[in-house]
């Protein structure tokens, strides 16, 4: 089998690519290790900045986000009892849209059924070879028998597990990491919402996050051990710990529901800043993680593909590989910009152990600032939203 441009991975990154490809008339197969349902049911996140909101509205994908998406024009920062919004509208002209990944990725793996290239679901022992070749090959199993896949390009988008990467040999591999000392837990609830916005908030006890999903289903994360166990949370517990966390002295209580979903996430930062070796570009979390706050994980994954999109788009209309070239440099703008943003959002928010009093103290300080100065509420705004894409 051969195609133009062979995808790994078939989260957002890898979907909306091909997606993209398609519409500019340029072949592509995605190869998945999951199955459809698996993909489709992994809840995860989905604050789309306004650039995201606009090029999924593009390109035809955009009918059920902002049917079903909860556009958020603002968000709160809690701190020492108060709360203080930032009007990302009034500070930038821009939003940002709640809609969570596994329904971004319902609409895309939808958008490539209709188009005739449904993902091949299901596979393994996948390997690439030939990469500095003009002709490399994806390998991989499904349904017991080996396939190779011919290509003139490979893009890895199989997260930061996935054989993609691994494929660069280790002595040319440049890359950065950063572990943090704490996790978020997470959890699911059936109740309304707590808030018409989403509420980041820092406490002596931690970190929590009120955020949404539905009228009727709302997301909550709270700092923790990433080492500890779910089953040590009971749900009196993890209530107790969020109403301590986020109520205001102004008498606001966060609402209760049937939690029906728990899990634990750990956080880094990671770049790796060679994105491309031979015929394959690395994409998405495969090349790049930034830990939650800053709301940048799929905002990233989409502006990769989105420079990869029109490079390979220059590459088939004029033979031209001067896009092909400049992709690393172009992505990496807007993935250091991203790191800086969400480490500075992680270390301004989240308890560290190891913080002196003095330190502490250094927190509420620059929350206070940036609540009450307009430069430094834009600056946090425009970030937020996307503007400083480069």
């Amino acid at each position: 089998m051969r195609t133009q441009v062979g995808i790994i991975g078939a989260g957002p990154a890898g979907l909306l690519l091909s997606h993209l490809l398609h519409l500019e008339g340029i072949e592509s197969v995605v190869i998945e290790s999951r199955s459809r349902v698996e993909i489709e049911a992994t809840i995860r996140a989905g604050v789309l900045e306004q650039g995201t909101m606009d090029l999924l509205s593009k390109c035809g994908l955009g009918e059920r986000m902002r049917r079903e998406g909860a556009l958020h024009r603002g968000f709160e920062l809690a701190f020492e009892g108060g709360r203080h919004r930032i009007d990302l509208t009034e500070l930038t002209g821009h939003a940002i849209t709640v809609y969570a990944q596994h329904e971004v990725i319902k609409d895309l793996v939808a958008a490539r059924v209709a188009a005739g290239s449904e993902p091949v679901f299901s596979v393994s022992d996948t390997s690439l070879d030939g990469l500095e070749s003009e002709r490399p090959s994806i390998r991989y199993t499904c349904d017991g028998e080996e396939h190779v896949l011919e290509c003139d390009h490979i893009v890895g988008c199989d997260g930061f597990h996935g054989p993609s990467r691994a494929a660069i040999p280790e002595h040319l591999r440049s890359e950065y990491q950063r572990i943090y000392p704490f996790g978020w837990f997470g959890i699911l609830v059936e109740a309304p919402p707590s808030s018409e916005e989403l509420i980041y908030a820092r406490h002596d006890r931690g970190f929590a996050l009120i955020s949404t999903r539905s009228p009727g289903v709302q997301r909550m994360y709270f700092q923790c051990d990433p080492s500890g166990s779910v089953e040590n949370w009971s749900d009196d517990r993890i209530w107790s710990e969020l109403h301590a966390r986020v109520e205001a002295k102004d008498g606001w209580k966060l609402t209760e529901g049937k939690i029906f979903q728990k899990n634990i996430v750990g956080m880094r930062s990671f770049v790796c800043s060679t994105m491309r070796h031979g015929k394959l570009f690395l994409a998405g979390d495969a090349a790049h993680i930034v830990p939650p706050t800053g709301a940048k994980g799929m905002n990233l994954a989409v502006n990769d593909v989105r420079i990869l999109s029109e490079a390979f788009k220059l590459l088939y209309a004029t033979g031209s590989e001067a896009k092909l070239d400049a992709y690393p440099d172009d992505a990496l703008k807007r993935v250091w910009r991203a790191e800086h943003f969400s480490w500075w959002m992680t270390s301004m928010l989240h308890r560290f152990d190891d913080a002196t009093p003095f330190q502490q103290q250094l927190q509420v300080a620059e929350l206070k600032y940036v609540a009450s100065s307009r430069a430094a509420s834009t600056a946090l705004a425009e970030n937020y939203v996307g503007m400083l894409a480069s």
